[in-house]
């Protein structure tokens, strides 16, 4: 469901032959929204900001937790959810004056609510980021193993070199492994799922649940059994050290 910005309550349908927009896949077809508002801002001054941030951010993070013995790693999904509130506080906060008016130049750093037009963006800036470098490997295998010194821009070639061809790749296959109604992915539906849970307004019926409060529900849920089984585990943790602990002390 599309809302105008003149009136964010109210939907804005925009009618197309029902035939061309059912697809084949019923999983895409009930979770894909057949409905669009072109009049929505997309390159916005807040997509850059928290484009740019998150991939950074997740890239920085990934990366260096990528050398750890146990890696911690940061998906997408994590940008996509945490961006929402502040993408929402900067559209409350944020000037809404719109400079150079009257020009072809004029902008305004708040063009209007936070959509879901921006947040797909952010989240493909962030998804960006999120994946570590391949040639990562090469580079740590030259220097650890093998211990040969390798300067700034041989390294940097390599990098760019292997990331480079994999979009290379995957432009080339982009006719066979995209475009076909056949090759959907599920971890996209996932994702489009969400991004209708943080976004539709849907009218919550008296003893049932929306979207939103089913997210919200289930992600709470999670939290507090991921917390909990945390604190058992150092609790466990905990125990069997002071267990091993008073072993040694008493076989000392």
């Amino acid at each position: 469901m599309a809302y105008s910005l003149a009136d964010p309550e109210k939907p804005t349908q925009f009618p197309r032959d029902e035939e061309d927009e059912t697809c084949p896949i019923r999983q895409v077809d009930v979770t894909v929204p057949k409905t669009d508002d072109p009049n929505r801002p997309v390159v916005t001054f807040r997509m850059w900001v928290l484009g740019l941030t998150s991939c950074v951010l997740l890239s920085f993070v990934n990366q260096f937790m990528w050398y750890r013995t146990n890696p911690m790693s940061l998906s997408s999904i994590s940008a996509q959810i945490a961006v929402v509130p502040i993408g929402r506080l900067m559209a409350r906060t944020i000037t809404k004056r719109i400079f150079f008016k009257g020009t072809k130049w004029q902008f305004s750093l708040n063009p209007g609510p936070f959509n879901v037009k921006e947040h797909v963006l952010i989240t493909i800036f962030a998804n960006s980021g999120a994946g570590t470098v391949y040639a990562t490997h090469i580079l740590s295998a030259v220097k650890l193993l093998y211990k040969r010194k390798l300067t700034l821009f041989p390294a940097f070639l390599v990098m760019i070199t292997t990331q480079v061809l994999g979009f290379g790749w995957a432009g080339i296959f982009r006719k066979y492994l995209v475009e076909p109604t056949e090759m959907w992915w599920l971890s996209n539906m996932v994702q489009v799922s969400l991004f209708r849970a943080l976004h539709d307004k849907e009218k919550r019926a008296r003893g049932s649940l929306n979207r939103t409060h089913f997210f919200l529900l289930v992600l709470s849920v999670c939290l507090y059994l991921w917390s909990s089984t945390q604190l058992s585990f150092d609790r466990i943790n905990k125990f069997f050290l002071a267990l091993l602990d008073w072993s040694q002390l008493r076989s000392s």
